[in-house]
């Protein structure tokens, strides 16, 4: 072999080599996915986030990151083989430790979020562009959780609250159905894990999500029913639910109207049904009347006759 035919062979063997790879590159850049609803951080700081992509926390981790999420779909770690809590450190969490996702480990409550409905059905939609076989498990935070810190391993129970497997990927996305635990409230954090069977790629994610507070709901309560008297809140105190000299009045009034003078300011309901004719009392007045100008209709002619 000549010495230009040999140099001819090594360009062409140069050239041929990236595209042998091309196959695999292609399999691998497909091989990506987060969850797009409850929306997670990486993809609501993405370009792709839309207004979320404008919030606050999204601007913050940006700029943590030295760069935007473009690659929001490539947040995996490989060779983890389930041993998450060994190789992922805590406050490393939502990035994968990985540099180029630090931002996504800010400690901050202002995080774009999605309200959930304790014990209520999840529908995760998790974005992904070719099916791989994996087990996807998911986690949320404990009881009492503060965003304001790093987000620690200890912060999640030991167990998923869901786990699913080899699930089909429907138009472009996995749709991943659960019940969620019963006893949150407030802003948590739904954590997700993607752990491939198909690929040694493992893929984590940080959704934060907001439940509705009991304290809310209890005050509502206390709005709509009316405040109790001074004596009766006084702590360790029964309250006194015996009718009140006042409400005995109205009872005792006729057609339990309120007695003239009450003055006690609270306001009186009135149902007014549409054939009601006049009150009983009205009635029974008419009645009188005329009869007494009957009797006087009688006896003023006698009176005359004497």
């Amino acid at each position: 072999m000549t010495r230009t035919t040999a140099r001819l062979s090594v360009t062409a063997a140069a050239a041929a080599a990236p595209l042998l790879l091309l196959p695999w590159v292609a399999g691998s850049a497909q091989a990506h996915g987060a969850p797009t609803d409850p929306v997670s951080r990486v993809y609501a700081c993405s370009p792709e986030g839309g207004a979320a992509n404008r919030s606050a926390a999204c601007g913050a981790a940006v700029a943590a990151n030295g760069g935007p999420f473009t690659a929001w779909d490539d947040l995996r770690v490989a060779g983890v083989a389930g041993r998450d809590r060994q190789v992922i450190p805590d406050g490393r969490l939502c990035s994968g430790n990985l540099p180029a996702y630090r931002g996504l480990d800010l400690a901050r409550s202002d995080w774009p979020a999605t309200r959930l409905t304790p014990g209520g059905r999840l529908t995760m939609t998790y974005a992904s562009t070719i099916a791989h076989a994996g087990t996807f498990r998911l986690y949320l935070t404990r009881p009492g959780y503060d965003p304001l810190k790093p987000l620690a391993w200890s912060d999640l129970p030991s167990r998923p609250f869901a786990e699913v497997k080899d699930p089909p990927l429907t138009n472009g996305a996995y749709h991943l159905r659960a019940t969620l635990p019963k006893d949150r409230t407030g802003r948590q954090v739904l954590y997700t894990v993607w752990q491939n069977s198909s690929t040694p790629d493992t893929y984590y994610s940080c959704s934060d999500v907001v439940f509705p507070r009991r304290a809310s709901a209890a005050a509502a309560t206390r709005t709509a029913t009316a405040p109790p008297s001074p004596a009766s809140a006084r702590p360790g105190r029964t309250p006194d639910v015996r009718p009140s000299a006042t409400a005995s009045a109205h009872a005792a009034a006729p057609g339990g109207a309120r007695p003239a003078g009450a003055g006690d300011g609270t306001p009186v309901a009135e149902a007014t049904r549409a054939d009601a004719g006049p009150s009983a009392p009205l009635a029974a007045g008419g009645a009188a009347a005329v009869l007494v100008l009957v009797a006087g209709a009688v006896l003023v002619p006698r009176l005359r006759r004497r």
